[in-house]
């Protein structure tokens, strides 16, 4: 029926039916964002044969959604998003204020020792910083990254579409990924040298 309505309001250009029914739906999304999301899963995600794992937890507002195809579908396409494109923030606001601030100093360094900006004004080195922002967004936090299976949507994009398709207001709330020995330091052995140290 919402099919047909909004044929008639665009009248009969089918393009124009598919826009309305997508902001229908973006609308839809942006009225739930305020509502509790208590219920959802857990997911996981193995890669590389188990050098790279994901554990993700995404929420709804109901278990009748988190059992769902669509929403488990969805968790494990995001776990699988993580695993390929090592985020390190759900969202903006979880970007502490340090690391922001520094990002911006490394950039506006980058832009002002640039020699093709020499000439230019301090606005277009503030827009060249902003710029250079963006794409730290863009690398470092999973609500603005492109989305590994669809790089024509971020996965914030993603989500609002299923926000729309579910009717239920969806969050990721947090994740965590483990690299096989991120983080260790790895043992140097120089066996040539032990020997040599032994015989004399």
């Amino acid at each position: 029926m919402e099919c047909k309505n909004a044929l008639v309001e665009a009248g009969g250009s089918e393009e124009r039916a598919i826009d309305i029914l997508r902001e229908r739906g973006l609308a839809s999304a942006k009225k739930r964002e305020g509502r509790i999301a208590a219920e959802g899963t857990v997911g996981s995600y193995i890669h590389m044969g188990g050098k790279v794992g994901v554990l993700v937890e995404l929420n709804c507002e109901t278990d009748f959604v988190a059992r769902g195809e669509e929403f488990q579908q969805l968790v494990k396409d995001i776990a699988m998003h993580i695993a390929a494109s090592e985020p390190r923030y759900v969202s903006r606001e979880e970007v502490p204020a340090e690391v922001l601030n520094k990002e911006r100093e490394i950039a506006r360094k980058k832009a002002e020792s640039d020699p093709k900006n020499a000439n230019k004004p301090p606005q277009v080195i503030d827009k060249i910083v902003d710029g250079q922002i963006l794409k730290f967004y863009e690398d470092s936090v999973l609500l603005d990254q492109p989305f590994v299976k669809d790089t024509n949507k971020t996965v914030a994009d993603l989500v609002t579409e299923k926000v729309a398709k579910t009717g239920e207001r969806i969050a990721i709330r947090r994740f965590m990924r483990y690299k096989m020995g991120e983080g260790l330091e790895r043992r140097v052995d120089d066996f040539g040298g032990e020997v040599a140290a032994i015989l004399g």
